[in-house]
């Protein structure tokens, strides 16, 4: 059965290049498309979506709204937001409301489906660089404190962490660190408990709040 695709976007040509992208892979299917986050948010209540398409900006209520909205009601569906820009200060809320990562909408249509497909399987979009170029971006401004669950952490979880946030997927983890990538996966399941993150961009997030800089910055 194709993944199923909402867009949520309030540009009808852009709505239309989404569907025509979507619709290119035999293993999805577009279900549904709105023009704001109100209405994405009401649509998916009876609305089955296994990935939602999140413009970032938008009137009536914008994406940050809308992902907090999804999320804070159990929503199943993953969002990936869509931006313009790669340093929008706005994507960083919408990581922080349960995104599950976010594309320029320049993006190419490889870029686009395997993003969809990646976020469906449970994955992240959280390796390019312009997703930890984002993020240091905003946080350099704000003052950094050491999160007191770092020290729950055992000194191999936090340096596959670090790696996470330095947007190495597990098979480059395993490799980096010498370890089996099913030893990977078990430190990812650990971080994700002890830390109370949602996926590996909750991860990613954490470790830059946190004041744990990836060995790239």
């Amino acid at each position: 059965m194709p993944l199923k695709v909402f867009i949520v976007d309030d540009q009808r040509l852009v709505r239309d290049g989404l569907r025509m992208m979507i619709e290119s892979d035999a293993a999805l299917s577009v279900v549904g498309e709105v023009a704001d986050g109100a209405a994405a948010v009401d649509a998916l209540e009876t609305v089955a979506a296994d990935v939602v398409l999140m413009d970032v900006r938008m009137p009536v209520m914008d994406g940050v709204e809308a992902t907090r909205a999804l999320t804070s009601r159990g929503h199943e569906a993953k969002i990936l937001i869509l931006t313009t820009f790669d340093l929008d200060e706005y994507v960083f809320a919408a990581l922080k409301a349960g995104a599950a990562g976010f594309l320029l909408k320049d993006a190419r249509k490889e870029e686009l489906l395997s993003a969809v497909h990646n976020v469906a399987d449970g994955g992240s979009v959280v390796a390019p660089t312009a997703t930890r170029r984002l993020i240091t971006h905003v946080l350099d401004a704000l003052p950094k404190a050491q999160d007191p669950r770092l020290k729950t952490l055992s000194q191999r979880e936090i340096e596959v962490l670090t790696a996470i946030a330095d947007g190495a997927v597990n098979r480059e983890i395993a490799a980096q660190l010498h370890m089996a990538e099913g030893t990977v996966k078990t430190h990812v399941g650990n971080l994700l408990q002890k830390l109370g993150c949602r996926d590996r961009v909750g991860l990613v997030l954490f470790a830059f709040e946190s004041g744990l800089r990836p060995r790239s910055q």
